[in-house]
């Protein structure tokens, strides 16, 4: 009976075993995502686990693996008729070939630069290349802050085939030419090879940006091989440079914000209690129970911009305080109250206020 019972516990094993092989690989488990991850979600999680994984980051071999596991799960779930038929029937319900032999990171990031490497870029010097790309990206100091998905349409020139052939490949090569009996002479010669006729035809093609938390003015985006088409050569690259607009009420330095608050003189001398709409439309408190005076500092710790490299970290969010003093006149009896109430000395005291600028 005990040796049934065995049979029976290792033939399910089995069968559970032989079923997720069949089933193929898990891509929400790779991505670390539930069933229901919108798009946004799994660009997200497909980003932060390859800046891990990378070959040109992680030289494990393990992590290699993985990676081409990662690749394979962001292919298939990035794209909305994969995912139906990966949801439906498993990755064996997907045609074979149709994912994991491209390199889907390439075209989410454009190129490797915040690696330090340039992928197979380095293995093709040689080749000739079309001219970059650079745009200015107009992004907020909200979209700095949390993070969004823009999409940009990009016109782009494409070659097509065309009738007829053209001269292509030319290059120097040295030619010996026979003179006569005995007598040869050697020449440098343009050589040219004949390729399929090509005609440029714009594209329309929608490119998603990814606005990370933390970003910074001046910092690139870029998509490999989205520049000017090279006819004999490899595309340039296309770079999305952020430019971050003006804000009304937060200035940012690195990873701190600056602003300004005015209080009136009641609740500079009795002290005040205020909120601050955040750049994500939180409320930051401030209170102060003492005495403030006109240019005094606030400090918030962790309430700046998210760092790029660690959104668990952030900045210092600094309020400069200012004072609006009262208008009009003082009776005599009032001005005595507060002379009385404020019992403060005279202070008089000329100085050179910029000494040290």
């Amino acid at each position: 009976m005990a040796s049934a019972v065995t049979w029976i516990v290792f033939a399910t094993t089995l069968i559970l075993f032989l079923g997720l092989t069949l089933a193929g690989r898990d891509f929400y488990g790779i991505l670390r995502v539930s069933r229901s991850a919108t798009k946004n979600q799994i660009k997200k999680a497909y980003r932060k686990l390859a800046k891990e994984l990378h070959p040109d980051v992680n030289q494990d071999q393990e992590a290699g693996e993985r990676f081409q596991d990662l690749a394979a799960a962001y292919e298939v779930l990035s794209d909305d008729e994969k995912r139906r038929i990966y949801d439906a029937r498993g990755e064996e319900g997907l045609k074979q070939g149709d994912f994991g032999g491209g390199d889907p990171f390439s075209s989410f990031f454009g190129d490797f630069s915040f690696f330090g490497g340039g992928g197979s870029r380095e293995q093709h010097r040689e080749m000739p290349k079309g001219g970059d790309v650079i745009v200015d990206l107009d992004v907020t100091l909200e979209e700095l802050y949390s993070g969004n998905f823009v999409e940009v349409c990009r016109y782009k020139p494409v070659p097509k085939p065309a009738p007829g052939t053209r001269k292509c490949n030319c290059r120097q090569e040295m030619v010996t030419t026979q003179l006569g009996p005995g007598r040869f002479q050697m020449m440098q010669q343009q050589v040219c090879d004949d390729c399929p006729n090509v005609r440029m035809v714009q594209e329309e093609k929608l490119l998603e940006i990814e606005i990370e938390p933390g970003m910074r003015d001046g910092q690139e985006y870029p998509f490999v091989a989205e520049g000017e088409p090279h006819i004999d050569g490899e595309p340039g690259d296309l770079r999305f440079r952020i430019n971050q607009l003006k804000h009304s009420k937060f200035e940012r330095r690195g990873d701190d914000l600056y602003t300004n608050v005015t209080i009136n003189l009641v609740d500079a001398l009795n002290g005040f209690e205020i909120e601050i709409p955040h750049l994500d439309n939180r409320k930051v408190k401030v209170v102060r129970e003492k005495i403030t005076w006109p240019g005094a500092v606030i400090r918030k710790k962790h309430e700046g911009m998210p760092n790029y490299e660690n959104n668990n970290v952030k900045g210092t969010l600094f309020i400069a305080v200012d004072v609006a003093f009262p208008k009009g006149e003082l009776s005599k009896e009032e001005k005595e109250s507060i002379k009385h109430i404020l019992n403060q000395e005279s202070a008089y005291r000329i100085y050179n206020g910029l000494q040290g600028y």
